[in-house]
């Protein structure tokens, strides 16, 4: 007989690229991993970096959103053994909880059988993450651009061309709560239109590769970047004089505490070694696109059973 095991890749996330609030995201090169097979009991295993203090058991984020999902669509989630392996910092603003996310709705949908389409994993991983940037990207790979609200979510997708990707990691984490929790609750009417207009020539920007007005719109949002400036060591002085490293512009990566360096192609390694002499506190990342989303692989293992 055979005993199939799932393993789900989820790739990491940047967020908001400066004034895309809670719309814009872009799927990065550094994945979740789940080895998944089915057991008698729920169990999480655990190797490598990035999952310190994670739950073996069912409470486990994991176990808890495949379950509500499986249960949503009718089905219920058998026991599995979960091997988890990551490649995201936690709590660095580079998508690591939305990629837990995408991941539990597919555990869901490969061993409950729900058939769930991309358009599902993409509305119901936004409903728990309560905005599409992080999520969709983690589903759809590449580019995308979203609009959220509790009865729809729409997305597009783009692609990113001839542009080097640099990601400032600082050593501290920085909770998503907190970074929150210094927005403002409202925006005047023209302080709304000002912020909402430099979002869109970003986001035209993006779709047409003019790195050098998108990364000149990174620099002036006014959603959330000024809010957060006390946050994050160093970010109003990297925002403001980015130009001056070589690079198009940089802003937080979703919530921070890490930020997003747009260079220009094949000038990311120049661009680092520049901003090191200024910014040592720092680990520098060079990443690329990942295109592909949330990947599948189904591997049948034999089992010999004696007689």
């Amino acid at each position: 007989m055979t005993k199939p095991t799932v393993v789900i890749t989820v790739p990491a996330s940047t967020a908001n690229l400066g004034p895309g609030f809670d719309s814009v995201g872009l799927a990065l090169n550094r994945y979740l991993r789940l080895e998944a097979s089915y057991a008698d009991e729920w169990t999480f295993s655990f190797e490598g970096p990035n999952l310190d203090g994670i739950s073996p058991g069912k409470d486990n984020l994991i176990y808890d959103i495949s379950n509500k999902i499986s249960l949503k669509y009718g089905k219920e989630m058998p026991p599995c053994h979960v091997k988890m392996t990551s490649g995201i910092p936690l709590g660095k603003g580079m998508g690591s909880s939305a990629a837990a996310i995408v991941a539990a709705i597919e555990l869901a949908n490969q061993m409950a059988s729900l058939s769930l389409t991309q358009q599902d994993k993409v509305r119901e991983s936004s409903l728990i993450e309560g905005h599409p940037d992080n999520a969709a990207a983690s589903v759809c790979g590449g580019l995308v651009i979203g609009s959220h609200s509790s009865d729809e979510t729409f997305v597009m997708q783009g692609e990113l061309n001839d542009v080097d990707i640099i990601m400032m990691v600082p050593s501290e984490q920085l909770l998503t709560k907190k970074a929150r929790g210094v927005l403002p609750t409202t925006l005047s009417f023209s302080d709304a239109v000002l912020a909402s207009s430099v979002s869109n020539v970003l986001v035209g920007a993006l779709l047409t590769n003019n790195w050098s007005l998108a990364g000149e719109m990174m620099t002036r949002d006014l959603f959330h970047q000024p809010h957060r400036m006390s946050l994050v060591p160093g970010l109003k002085e990297i925002v403001e004089t980015i130009k001056d490293f070589g690079a198009y512009g940089a802003a937080l990566s979703g919530a921070g505490p890490t930020l997003i360096v747009l260079a220009p192609a094949n000038e990311g390694k120049q661009v680092i070694s520049s901003l090191k002499r200024s910014f040592l506190n720092f680990e520098y990342l060079q990443v690329q696109v990942d295109n592909s989303g949330v990947q599948v692989e189904v591997i049948n293992e034999t089992l010999e059973i004696e007689l």
